[in-house]
């Protein structure tokens, strides 16, 4: 037998029902704002003309969209998802809040073709094998900023673990890397951008724990040479 549905199948965030309930209340605005959204938009925002096209990579469920809206940073939203139940969830609650359905759409970064204004992606790349095709592709599509938060250290660490908190019944490893931060603020500069790494807010710097392993949270503001 042999079927096509395999990413899907093997998709962690497919398989997690408390992270669904976690993505509805933030759309909801029945959860505090993340931190790294808070700081993510605070980079963007002297940045961002009205009318600039803000794409959010690995949006989840869109729920970056509130941190652009209290602020009133006057861009145009867009998230993209791979995960298409996490997108339901945006299609379905952010309307209310002002976001257009349509705004949200389930897209892989391998699959993402786009010219925009400003790229944000939080919390995605040290959760795939590699980041080398993703970030380009990110890199590719933006016209002035890119915004990163990835787990960075000084000597890259890569790892294919047991993500121990999804569904019952449901055993998947997933991808937990800490790239070398001169790497990857290296691979950034060479594709004609200038690059401050900035430190987290939440984490000041120190490793977090999420499922279990240790991150290590960084920003990157990433600035198109002219």
């Amino acid at each position: 037998m042999i079927q096509d549905d395999g990413y899907l199948k093997h998709c962690i965030w497919e398989h997690s029902q408390t992270v669904r309930e976690l993505y509805r209340r933030r759309c909801c605005l029945e959860e505090e704002e993340m931190t790294c959204a808070a700081q993510a938009a605070e980079l963007l925002r002297p940045h961002v003309a009205p009318g600039d096209v803000i794409l959010d990579a690995g949006c989840g469920s869109g729920y970056f969209y509130h941190s652009l809206r209290k602020r009133q940073i006057p861009g145009v939203y867009y998230g993209i998802d791979a995960a298409p139940s996490l997108i339901e969830i945006g299609r379905r609650y952010l309307p209310p809040h002002g976001l257009p359905a349509d705004r949200l759409r389930v897209v892989r970064l391998e699959d993402l073709r786009a010219e925009v204004d400003h790229v944000v992606c939080l919390n995605v790349l040290s959760n795939i094998d590699n980041y080398c095709r993703p970030l380009e592709r990110l890199l590719r599509s933006t016209r002035k900023t890119v915004v990163l938060r990835e787990s960075c250290q000084e000597v890259a660490e890569y790892r294919y673990v047991r993500d121990r908190y999804l569904d019952p019944g449901v055993e998947l490893n997933v991808h937990v890397n800490a790239y070398a931060a001169s790497d990857f603020k290296a691979f950034i500069q060479a594709r004609g951008f200038d690059v401050t790494q900035i430190e987290d807010w939440r984490t000041g710097g120190k490793a977090e724990l999420v499922i279990g392993y240790e991150h290590y949270w960084t920003f990157f503001f990433c600035q198109r040479r002219l």
